[in-house]
């Protein structure tokens, strides 16, 4: 878990993915798309990926995927249905702003 939190803290938008996960995917493109410049950590592509897997299902309280999992300012947002419900919300956008993630 602290291996999650240190990256998860490297940049203002922080998205765990695997390559292999759709879901992942749709996740970032919509950070492409408000023009967020995400850190994408692929965890299939890390050594220690399957641990922090672990530790970020345990993270979301041991329910669905692990994957995707977004941070924003360090702090763990959730999933695609959270993130997905806070675009459409319109609260996604302000919370990016309020991280530095986007400058408009």
């Amino acid at each position: 878990m602290d291996r999650v939190m240190k990256l998860a803290s490297e940049r203002a938008v922080v998205v765990f993915t695997l390559s292999s996960c759709c879901m992942c995917h749709t996740v970032t493109k919509l950070m492409q798309d408000v023009s967020v410049n995400a850190l994408v950590h692929e965890l299939d592509s890390d050594p220690r990926g399957k641990e922090m897997e672990r530790a970020l299902l345990k993270m979301l309280g041991g329910r669905g995927p692990a994957v995707p999992a977004v941070f924003i300012s360090g702090k763990l947002v959730g999933g695609t249905n959270r993130v997905m419900s806070l675009h459409l919300g319109g609260e996604l956008v302000p919370m990016l702003k309020n991280a530095g993630a986007l400058w408009l």
